[in-house]
């Protein structure tokens, strides 16, 4: 490695000596102390890994004169010092690894040069379902079905525990990945020992799940990628990025009573996506920090990918160290971290210099209010006092949407569906027998009420909080209404240990939220079935029904297919929805219900005081706590342990509807195969704006009369057996046919229809998008995506470009993308385009049913010329931006993705 900076100097902390990358000797040139806290990690990453190829001088110091007003176009190289993932990104991830190990061998390389060369850890939190709630044997009974219906998936992950060095699985049962993350995986500062010298750095990381900006909240660099650029990560690549625009929040005061954290990152969250930060690194910074504890930041920090930024980070300070020693870390851990931040300058105090940012933003955290999100967005934050009149609104658009003949010809004979000025809500209510007793199901029910994901169950003070309101509500006899399933799933296992220590556990199992599962459950849509008698309900009355989670994302058919309106809240509005069991109610003024003298009871007579839920906080969550539920996280239960696998360098491929070898590597030869030009290509897709990876990637149930469904009905799998699409990720079979097969998707190809349809084009057919694609592939018609604003939003899911890669689909033209999953295209040999600004096309004219032939692309660049062309001789011909944006996406096109580039230097090494 080369030193140009002469910068490779030592620190003595606690009679340790540490080789560091110093800043001190950068200071005579360059003005260090200008940079925020997140570049000063990157210019450090760049030094320790300065080696004249990846990473030269000439980067160095494009990142010492980033000009904070430059829009960017210097390209670095950022070496992750580790990769997290979870189990629905993480196993195609491995499912990958394996099948390269099976292509290395034909290539006549060495299989085992397939193995993480950076430090790897699964976390397995997305299977678990709430298929049981309400119950205290509903952990129990939940982790049965999860181990029945994942036992190939979970036997696949054993596999490679064993398998692949310098890679961990954290068990089923334990927790959230960001959670643990955060409680016990992240070091803050990272030690290796390199030729009997042991190195301290920045712990950074990059992960298989957008939420991995979590631990932005505690100093450490990273965020989401797909999974197929972890898998490079993983495998020794660089990532290649442009030095970003950094965005500094300033925060200041401190928190009103009566809100919570929840409230101040939906607030942040909805000034951040007005201000437009896609692509742009956050850095929260402000005297306001010294009253934020690191929960709160953690929160912040996890709902990046919400206000769309790549990252969200706070500095290294007391709150820091604080955090560390009560989660357990060791007291040479701690010394190391503040002694290295305090030796870099990137340790905060009030009153220090403010580095130099792109812009800034600021917050006075004095004025934030109770607030959820929704119906369908996390960035649409509404006040709690004016969530009822914007269900309303969204509920009379509905309505008028879905007006039956009698109702239209009522109004036309001078009739009113509103009542007094208000909608009668009971118009199209349905009665529905619950536990023995009717109760009438109307618009606006609640019936899911979750208190979940790792955004939320991380924050001890918010889960107090929840407690305290369970125990006031039961002490005045308040329960939650019968069609509300209710679940607690929280983010690791501290949290039930601090729960019961502190007496709520009881409380919060009084009014039905008894633990389920730990997992993320709810939030990426694991809710579970509804009870028969509220979904058969919901769907006779056509009724607009809703969800309360304390999640992170709310995106239609997200949840739950049969609820249209989904809304985010901290877990203490989330319990008391629970009790109000309809969102037409206005709880900051109306009554939850009655208590045992049949008197209303109020928000405000159970709401627990800041002082309340400190006290409780801080007389029951102890360091110890944390030792002892991290002592043995990587061992796992008996479940676990009972399972057999058989040890070997290759995968079995054993038959299996879970895992299968991907078609990837068919084929694939030493040759570099380039760039092709796309002609004659057809519409596939034709979307609007929004449109999320929860959109394109399958997710959710399979339902039977799908081809996913289908399919699994002709390898003799019943459809109680089906499980979720997030649970098959590791068999392409089933992920292909799922692609665009969301229930919400309205794909203008197939005009009137909702879900995975699409028209064939010439023959003017109606079918799923999958058949349609399979007909244009016997025909060997490639095939383009148009799309509008924000493409790809939401989670970092790979299928989303494996997906769209394996349908045939050879571009996506779209107004803007999200970061991650243009760049998943790209790394999966996806061409992504982007209009012109002004143009769209809308604007351009196009309806679908042309022909699309592409200018060459050859000599890379940066924008092409698109030729629409009618099947009666009408062409558009317009210039689109090619959004591959940097030299090293360039050589993951020519090799056909970023697997296929590894592979080939990998076996080229060998």
């Amino acid at each position: 490695m080369k030193d140009s900076f002469n910068t490779r100097s030592t620190l003595e902390v606690g009679g340790k000596t540490y080789d560091i990358f110093r800043f001190d000797s950068l200071r005579d040139s360059h003005d260090v102390e200008r940079l925020p806290f997140s570049l000063k990690v990157l210019l450090e990453n760049l030094l320790r890994k300065e080696d004249g190829v990846n990473v030269t001088r000439q980067h160095i110091e494009s990142l010492l004169a980033w000009d904070a007003r430059a829009k960017p176009s210097d390209e670095i190289a950022f070496t992750p010092a580790r990769v997290v993932m979870q189990d629905f990104t993480g196993v195609p991830a491995v499912v990958d690894l394996a099948a390269m190990r099976d292509a290395m061998q034909r290539l006549g390389g060495d299989p085992t040069k397939i193995n993480p060369l950076e430090p790897a850890d699964l976390v397995i939190d997305h299977s678990v379902m709430v298929d049981h709630y309400g119950a205290k044997d509903s952990l129990d009974l939940n982790t049965k079905l999860e181990y029945h219906r994942n036992k190939e998936r979970y036997k696949f992950l054993r596999w490679g525990q064993t398998a692949f060095s310098n890679f961990r699985v954290v068990p089923p049962g334990t927790g959230i990945v960001h959670q643990v993350n955060l409680e016990y995986l992240a070091k803050v500062v990272f030690t290796k020992d390199e030729d009997g010298k042991t190195v301290a750095y920045p712990d950074t990381l990059v992960g298989t799940d957008s939420h991995t900006t979590m631990i932005n909240g505690l100093g450490v660099l990273g965020w989401g990628v797909g999974g197929i650029e972890a898998e490079a990560a993983m495998l020794g690549q660089p990532i290649s990025m442009l030095i970003p625009e950094v965005i500094g929040f300033r925060l200041k005061g401190e928190l009103p009573e009566g809100t919570t954290a929840t409230d101040l990152v939906l607030t942040v969250t909805q000034m951040l996506r007005k201000k437009g930060v896609v692509g742009k690194f956050v850095e929260f910074f402000g005297d306001g920090l010294s009253n934020m504890p690191l929960a709160d930041r953690a929160t912040i920090a996890n709902m990046a990918p919400e206000y769309g930024a790549t990252c969200g980070i706070f500095p290294i300070d007391e709150q820091t160290i604080r955090y560390l020693e009560l989660s357990g870390r060791t007291e040479e851990e701690m010394a190391l971290v503040e002694a290295y931040a305090k030796a870099q300058g990137m340790w905060r105090e009030n009153g220090a210099r403010e580095a130099d940012y792109s812009d800034v933003l600021e917050l006075d955290m004095g004025t934030v209010e109770p607030s959820l999100a929704g119906p369908k967005r996390p960035q649409d934050r509404v006040s709690l006092k004016n969530t009822k009149a914007t269900f309303v609104s969204n509920l009379q658009a509905f309505l008028d949407e879905h007006k039956t003949p009698e109702e239209t010809r009522f109004e036309g004979e001078g009739g009113d569906t509103a009542v007094g000025g208000q909608i009668d809500f009971d118009r199209g209510a349905v009665e529905v027998e619950i536990n023995g007793k009717k109760e009438l199901l109307s618009h606006g029910a609640v019936v899911i009420a979750a208190i979940t994901s790792c955004t939320n169950t991380s924050n001890p003070d918010v889960l107090v909080a929840a407690g305290l309101v369970a125990k006031k509500a039961n002490a005045l006899g308040l329960k939650s209404k019968p069609w509300v399933k209710t679940s607690f799933a929280p983010g690791s296992q501290v949290v039930p240990a601090y729960m019961d220590k502190a007496g709520l556990t009881e409380h919060l199992d009084a009014l039905g939220f008894n633990l389920a599962g730990f997992g993320c459950t709810t939030c990426i849509g694991n809710s579970g079935p509804l009870p028969d008698p509220v979904a058969q309900g919901i769907r006779e009355g056509n009724l607009m029904v809703a969800s309360v989670l304390s999640g992170n994302r709310n995106f239609e058919g997200r949840v739950h297919p049969d609820v249209r309106t989904n809304w985010l809240a901290s877990p203490p509005l989330v319990v008391a929805y629970a009790l109000a069991g309809n969102m037409q109610v206005d709880i900051t003024t109306e009554s939850l219900g009655k208590d045992k003298n049949g008197d209303d009871v109020f928000l405000k007579d159970i709401w627990p005081t800041q002082q309340e839920v400190a006290d409780v906080v801080g007389g029951n969550l102890s360091r110890s706590m944390f030792q002892e539920q991290y002592k043995d996280v990587f061992a796992g239960d008996s479940n676990w342990q009972g399972i057999e696998i058989a040890r070997s360098e290759n995968y079995d491929w054993a038959p299996s509807t879970y895992i299968a070898n991907p078609p990837y590597f068919e084929g694939m030869d030493m040759q570099e195969p380039g760039v092709h030009s796309i002609s004659d290509a057809r519409v596939l897709v034709f979307v609007g704006d929004s449109i999320t990876t929860d959109h394109i990637s399958p997710a959710g149930a399979i339902k039977p009369d799908s081809p996913a469904g289908k399919y699994l009905q002709e390898q003799g799998v019943e459809p109680k057996e089906f499980n979720s699409y997030g649970s098959r990720r590791g068999n392409h079979e089933v992920m292909m046919r799922g692609t665009f097969a969301n229930v919400r998707l309205r794909n203008k190809m197939a005009s009137g229809t909702e879900g995975g349809w699409t028209t064939h084009v010439p023959s003017g057919e109606v079918m799923s998008i999958f058949d349609a694609a399979q007909k244009y592939k016997e025909a060997g018609t490639p095939l383009v995506v148009l799309a509008g604003k924000e493409y790809g939003t939401g989670s970092s899911r790979d299928w989303a470009a494996k997906g769209t890669n394996l349908l045939g689909v050879k571009a996506v033209i779209a107004e803007s993308f999200e970061r991650i999953h243009r760049s998943n295209l790209v790394g999966f040999g996806v061409l992504p385009l982007q209009f012109n600004d002004g143009d769209s096309a809308e604007s351009l004219g196009l309806t679908g049913n042309e022909s699309f032939t592409f200018g060459k692309l050859d000599d890379e660049p940066t924008s092409l010329k698109v030729t629409a062309r009618s099947d009666d001789g009408r062409e558009v011909s317009f210039q689109a931006q090619v959004r591959i944006d940097t030299p090293k996406e360039w050589d993951y096109f020519r090799n056909g993705g970023i697997l296929h580039y590894v592979l080939r230097n990998l076996a080229k090494a060998a």
